[in-house]
């Protein structure tokens, strides 16, 4: 795969994340997710899959919307680097939240499917 198409591809992989994470549904999300994927966030630092999907499913933390738009990949033979700046919209813990994160999603390569193995967000920090 050529530069030029690498970001549209995985301008789709990520799309089609995003709209799993959206649906709430742990079984949707995990398709995309390796057994041991791990979340990085500045609040809760390492979160574990499991965790992740614990608060997913019992209500605690829900997306109602999620964007991506990927502005970088590196491919290093079944490792993908896939740096992206990301919007998103939902709850936690009943309390609305919204976020502007620079994202960086690393995939692994696995039986010809990119599954995301590791998420890292950080906060985009706005002049002022």
């Amino acid at each position: 795969m050529t530069n030029e198409q690498l970001i549209p591809f995985f301008q789709a992989v990520e799309g089609a994340f995003s709209k799993a994470i959206v649906s709430n549904d742990t079984r949707k999300i995990d398709k995309f997710t390796a057994d041991d994927w791990v979340l990085i966030d500045a609040q809760g630092g390492i979160i574990s899959k499991q965790s992740f999907f614990s608060v997913v499913e019992n209500g605690q933390l829900t997306h109602a919307t999620m964007t991506k738009e990927v502005l970088r990949v590196k491919v290093y033979n079944d490792v993908a680097l896939v740096t992206t700046r990301g919007q998103n919209t939902g709850t936690w813990q009943s309390v609305p939240m919204q976020a502007d994160e620079w994202v960086t999603d690393v995939y692994r390569k696995q039986h010809e499917q990119w599954i995301c193995v590791l998420t890292h967000l950080t906060p985009v920090k706005l002049p002022g």
